[in-house]
């Protein structure tokens, strides 16, 4: 008993721990882009107030021979919305079933982009989340392709190039569209942009050569963002600039860590991919098979400070007479756990399956988050996936924990016997210890058995707080009743009659019902054993509910579900063992004692 009392403790710890981070760091950071996110809907709403504004345009420096054309939009952002900002431009209408935007004609570059399936918030009339952006915004964030010539190639296509559109103007799955341009050295670009049902761009690049020298030329692509999520990086997961090229395999790096490092380039690939990713979006590249490249993360700070993934590859040569063919890929969407695993496979794009971080206990999220997306299929709510994923667990590990409870049982009966060799060798600890473990021989006990239902909690506890934090398919995903997102805290508190009372509280105050009925689970799991007589484990005991039900609310509300429910079968399953070992639940007398009157001290 006193070995699993110390198991109870290192969890309560662990979790303790987690609680305090979510606490102290999670949710302030949470508060702070929320409160971004008001400041930046107030100064839109301004901005369209500011009606005859011109926009300014597009200004790009001429890039060194050989190097990528610095990034549109470095010189100015416009004080006129996004609307006003995309009429400035000629554009290609972009419309898929995920999918609606717009190509910018200059540059050819994907600047206008909205996922059809997804907004802001749980509200019906929520707008759209607006993943691509134009550059001359405060949040411009583009994809681009294009390329870097000399003096024999003449003008190539690069940020300021305008396009003409060579028949359909609306890219849809069936129906691409075909781009064209023409220097003044007889070469002639035609672009083709198609799409899948989802987020997929296929950018195909013929490069006809009409003059009499041959020419060589490279092909480039970037991602560029000019802001921040207001909350990013966190310990969870990784935010910012990411690929997998090279040698070096995945490239991780934050928006501080490049912010201070400035740049870093691995070293050449011919395959891989490299982008922007955001918790539950990304936009990432995948260049030609056919070229060597040069992957490069950076930081730039002159103009308007922007954080970009680019690469450049080798020179391709077109022969006078020739043409020559690229192509290369675009990832814009929302990080969907079957269609990336399916870009990957489909598509031969190496280990694009880490585009979501899983962390380093993958080998626990992956399956926990199969098992409760299969379960949610067969279901049709991930609230009861997860409620059925609790019962599958424990009935996986039910030999181990049948073992253990009954060895606990067994425990309780020879309590007496253990309270009478602490007495009798109370100033020998040797000896104590000998005695005991004489005793747990002779029982055929196992002290530490009791350990293991306890132990099995913590992988699944945070493998399924991972799946909650990082999987798309949790964001906004209901229960039933008030929880309308569990992968949000309960939005209830006791503190203000669950919300009869109007007053907004402070976030150590929302504690909600579910929170208060994971409380009394985890009471009513701490009173079935008998208590600790130890003074400071006794009010360990007596206060973790407490403590947890306070720290527990600011988690997302499918894990106090879990945690609540896993308690609720603990309780049945300890009860049922114990009492088919013969030996006293101690439940109803540790209830009933809590609630006697204590003697006074007279008495």
């Amino acid at each position: 008993m006193e070995n699993n009392r110390n198991f109870f403790i290192t969890i309560a710890l662990s979790v303790l721990i987690l609680a305090v981070w979510q606490y102290f760091y999670v949710l302030p950071r949470s508060e702070a882009q929320r409160e971004a996110a008001r400041v930046e809907q107030q100064r839109v709403e301004e901005q369209k107030k500011a009606a005859g504004t011109n926009p300014g345009a597009d200004t790009g420096t001429p890039a060194a021979p050989g190097a990528i054309p610095n990034a549109p939009g470095t010189d100015a952002v416009t004080p006129a919305g996004r609307e006003q900002a995309l009429a400035t431009t000629t554009r290609a209408k972009i419309d898929t079933p995920s999918l609606e935007g717009s190509i910018n004609l200059t540059g050819a570059r994907l600047d206008d982009l909205k996922l059809k399936h997804y907004t802001e918030t749980v509200d019906k009339n929520s707008p759209e989340i607006s993943l691509l952006n134009p550059a001359a915004l405060p949040n411009g964030y583009y994809a681009e392709i294009g390329f870097v010539g000399n003096d024999k190639t003449g003008a190539v296509p690069g940020p300021e190039t305008v396009w003409a559109v060579d028949g359909n103007a609306t890219l849809t799955p069936t129906t691409p569209v075909t781009l064209t341009y023409s220097n003044d050295k007889g070469l002639t670009f035609k672009r083709t942009f198609s799409v899948d049902t989802n987020y997929m761009f296929t950018v195909s690049d013929t490069v006809q050569n009409s003059g009499t020298a041959a020419v060589s030329l490279s092909n480039y692509g970037r991602v560029t963002r000019f802001d921040k999520p207001a909350v990013a990086s966190t310990y969870v997961l990784h935010e910012g600039l990411i690929g997998f090229t090279g040698t070096e395999g995945l490239q991780e790096h934050k928006y501080a860590s490049i912010e201070k490092d400035k740049q870093f380039t691995p070293g050449k690939s011919t395959d891989g991919w490299l982008g922007i990713t955001d918790k539950y979006w990304a936009v990432t590249l995948v260049p030609t098979e056919k070229q060597p490249f040069q992957p490069r993360y950076a930081y730039f700070e002159d103009g308007r400070h922007r954080y970009q993934s680019d690469f450049l590859t080798d020179p391709i040569t077109v022969d006078a007479g020739q043409s020559a063919t690229v192509e290369s890929e675009i990832f814009a969407g929302a990080k969907e756990v079957g269609k990336i695993n399916a870009y990957a496979e489909d598509r031969h794009i190496k280990r694009f399956d880490l585009l979501i971080d899983w962390g380093w206990f993958h080998f626990i999220t992956k399956p926990m988050f199969w098992l409760i997306d299969t379960l949610y299929k067969f279901f049709g709510n991930f609230g009861l996936a997860i409620l059925a994923t609790t019962v599958i667990v424990k009935a996986i590990f039910f030999p181990l924990a049948n073992k253990s409870y009954a060895s606990m049982a067994n425990m309780k009966k020879v309590q007496p016997k253990m309270l009478e060799i602490r007495e009798k060798y109370a100033d020998d600890k040797m000896k104590q210890q000998q005695a005991m473990m004489e005793l747990y021989k002779t029982e055929k006990i196992n002290p530490l058995a009791g350990c293991w239902p306890v132990a099995l909690q913590i992988p699944v506890f945070f493998s399924l707080y991972k799946v909650l934090y990082i999987t798309i398919e949790m964001r906004h995903a209901p229960f039933f009743g008030w929880i309308q997102d569990l992968a949000a805290p309960d939005p209830t508190s006791i503190f203000n009659l669950f919300g009869l009372v109007p007053v907004t509280l402070p976030h150590m105050l929302m504690i909600g019902v579910w929170p208060l009925i994971m409380g009394v689970t985890m009471f009513l799991q701490m009173r079935m054993n008998p208590t600790p007589p130890d003074p400071t484990q006794a009010a360990i005991f007596t206060w973790m509910p407490v403590i947890f039900t306070f720290m527990m609310a600011g988690f997302p509300a499918g894990l106090v579900i879990y945690w609540a429910w896993n308690n609720t079968l603990s309780i049945l399953q300890q009860g049922v063992i114990m009492k088919r070992q013969g030996a006293k639940i101690e439940l109803w007398d540790n209830l009933i004692a809590l609630f006697r009157k204590k003697p006074s001290p007279a008495e």
